[in-house]
């Protein structure tokens, strides 16, 4: 990571995890965090502890006022409120760190002439500090126009992200993939959990034992992509296994059974493509699976 100090300063307009984690990744960085407001003192507090550097501000508009570069990390449905409520002016930007809003939320900095954009990183923020740690080797969705966007493809790539340029219109989508990788893998891992909570082991034993297959999952993906890393009976072609999976959800949990069902059709075209599964076997398993 760099470490050089860089000329602008930035704020934020909003203290929670999100905040606390790029505050302090930028600062480690070299980057001058100069200011940050919020309405729970509390979060503020933490942004402050992690960036001594940085000014708690009494209030939005004063980290716009001291700043250069204004993260707006408020929620998501609060970006458009709260850019309206402030005086943007030319020679400023702005922007938001939501994966699903489009810049448009931005629209009423734009029209005064602040620059606006969008940073998204591809992380879990439900903890700062396992955050901060996380983020090197992470991709960070990028929207804005030069010359921002290349203040913000050197923020990214100074903590140790690599930027990814989006195009306008696209940001719902790409956020929605995030979430099978993210919020519904933690799903999937409840369903397991449950099922090994029925046979007697607590959550933290059931995670310990299926946290290396997830680990081992990912790595043989990321080795021979998705078709190749793809394994388990129905890729395989074991119909029995398969019979056998949903007798055993169905008397535990119709909605587990459903739930199965359209996760194995899923992995149907992967077994093809990967030549383990033949046409005649993905048919039996198709019929089975209705």
């Amino acid at each position: 990571m760099s470490t050089a100090p860089q000329p602008e300063r930035i704020g934020f307009v909003g203290a929670g995890k999100v905040a606390q984690t790029l505050a302090a990744a930028f600062a480690n960085a070299g980057w001058t965090v100069a200011a940050a407001s919020s309405r729970r003192a509390d979060n503020l507090d933490a942004l402050l502890q992690r960036v001594p550097g940085a000014r708690g501000a009494t209030d939005a508009q004063a980290v716009v006022d001291a700043c250069t570069l204004v993260f707006l990390t408020v929620t998501d449905d609060e970006i458009g409120r709260v850019c309206e409520g402030l005086t943007w002016r030319r020679g400023v930007a702005v922007v938001h760190c939501s994966g699903a809003t489009e810049l448009e939320a931005l629209a009423s900095a734009r029209i005064s002439g602040a620059a606006v954009g969008g940073f998204h990183p591809i992380q879990m923020f439900a903890n700062p500090d396992v955050a901060l740690r996380g983020l090197p080797g992470c991709t960070v969705g990028i929207e804005a126009e030069p010359p921002l966007r290349g203040t913000l493809e050197s923020l990214a790539r100074s903590i140790g992200c690599t930027p990814f340029a989006l195009p306008p219109g696209a940001r719902a989508a790409y956020h929605a993939s995030g979430y099978y990788a993210g919020p519904f893998l933690i799903a999937l891992l409840e369903e397991s959990v449950k099922l090994w909570q029925r046979f007697g082991a607590d959550e933290a034993q059931a995670l310990r034992a299926l946290a290396p297959l997830v680990r081992g999952t990912l790595d043989a993906v990321m080795d021979g992509g998705l078709a190749r890393g793809m394994g388990g009976c129905v890729a395989r072609g074991d119909v029995g296994t398969v019979r056998r999976h949903l007798d055993a959800l169905d008397r535990e949990d119709p909605d587990a059974g459903a739930l199965y069902r359209e996760l194995a059709r899923r992995t149907i075209p992967l077994g093809l493509e990967r030549g383990t599964l033949s046409p005649e076997r993905a048919r039996e398993i198709e019929t089975l699976l209705s």
